[in-house]
């Protein structure tokens, strides 16, 4: 937590010297940079609070039935009005397809791979979203993306909690905790899931979410 802190504190240490009197775009982009780490430290603390709660068997589900086409409608919407690169979405979901879930980690567990997918590609983004009922009769989500992939070796050691694609951010400059892949493998499982990923190094992964429909 001490990154987005020291950043926060050099913002506002910063803006009450005064030097960015008279230089509105600066003092802009530093605002925007201190907004960028809040949003970061409040999503640590609620990932953490969350995974506290898995692990003391505290976590309460609640569990409806989730209309999966507004969802993955919701998260294109978001990311492409947050992403700083261009990105290229494609939905694949029948309109009838609904799966019983906790609504509020449904949405976290999408939206963390979604924000992996950005994180870890280059300047020019594809992404898919797609839903389909597996053989078995498990609903399967899939994301997938053109990034810079995950090695062979590391491709278990990534849902181990602080755990992180060694290459990633030297490549692609992406910020994180390692806590997020862990948090996603912890609720999937609590949902009676399981999610596992395919890869090849510079040709993009998929992420693939099991959930009982």
């Amino acid at each position: 937590m001490k990154s987005p802190l020291q950043t926060i504190l050099m913002g506002t240490q910063m803006l009450e010297s005064g030097r960015l009197s008279g230089k509105p775009e600066k003092m802009e982009k530093i605002g925007q940079a201190m907004n960028d780490e809040c949003v970061r430290l409040l999503t640590l603390s609620g990932r953490v609070v969350m995974l506290t709660q898995i692990e003391r068997g505290e976590l309460q589900l609640h569990m409806v039935r989730v209309h999966l086409l507004p969802l993955f409608s919701d998260l294109v919407t978001t990311f492409r009005l947050k992403a700083a690169k261009p990105v290229e979405f494609e939905v694949v979901c029948s309109e009838d397809l609904w799966v019983t879930a906790d609504a509020f980690c449904l949405h976290e567990i999408l939206s963390n791979l979604v924000d992996n997918a950005l994180k870890y590609s280059g300047k020019e983004v594809r992404i898919r979203l797609s839903a389909e009922v597996a053989a078995g009769g498990m609903l399967q989500i899939k994301v997938r993306d053109n990034g810079i992939g995950i090695p062979q070796s590391q491709q278990m050691r990534i849902f181990n909690r602080f755990e992180r694609v060694a290459s990633g951010s030297r490549i692609t400059g992406a910020s994180g905790f390692g806590l997020g892949l862990n948090f996603v493998w912890q609720v999937v499982q609590l949902q009676g899931g399981t999610i596992s990923v395919e890869s090849t190094e510079g040709s993009g992964s998929e992420f693939t979410v099991s959930l009982p429909l």
